[in-house]
């Protein structure tokens, strides 16, 4: 038995030649209920079960089965094109920090990224095909521009 990083753990003792480890912790969240609903990979029970993160749906069978179906309700949110790369769309994401951005949902090949709420709408000075919604109004989205629309 050793204590690592993410605490103690099993391990080979044939190591370094063999670095099979087993962590000796509950893993990954702490089961709140049985949901008695069966898991559309494996078959076994989903449990509600509370993370660092919040509350989520798992397999029971974690980390055997790595399906995980989140609280959160996804809202409909309207289409915005990214104007960097014009093949993806704006999606909102929050931060570890739990900070809300939009980005595009075609990371990594494009990083667009916005703090602020994006609006369609094209900027009167540059053409940018994006604006935000700032104190002070909408604001081009180009962070070479950063004109006031009136």
């Amino acid at each position: 038995m050793r204590h690592g990083k993410h605490g103690a753990f099993l391990g080979c003792t044939n190591y370094p030649d063999c670095d099979y480890i087993k962590p000796l912790h509950q893993p990954s969240g702490q089961i709140i209920k049985a949901l008695g609903v069966p898991c559309p990979e494996c078959g076994n029970e989903l449990v509600l079960r509370q993370g660092r993160y919040g509350m989520f749906i798992g397999c029971e069978s974690y980390p055997e089965c790595h399906y995980i179906a989140h609280m959160d309700e996804e809202q409909p949110q309207k289409q915005i094109a990214c104007p960097a790369c014009s093949k993806g769309n704006l999606v909102e994401r929050k931060s570890r920090y739990g900070k809300v951005f939009h980005a595009c949902d075609s990371y990594p090949k494009c990083d667009f990224a916005l703090n602020t709420e994006p609006v369609e709408g094209e900027c009167q000075e540059c053409g940018f095909k994006l604006l935000t919604n700032k104190k002070h109004g909408l604001v081009c989205a180009d962070r070479k521009c950063q004109a006031v629309q009136k």
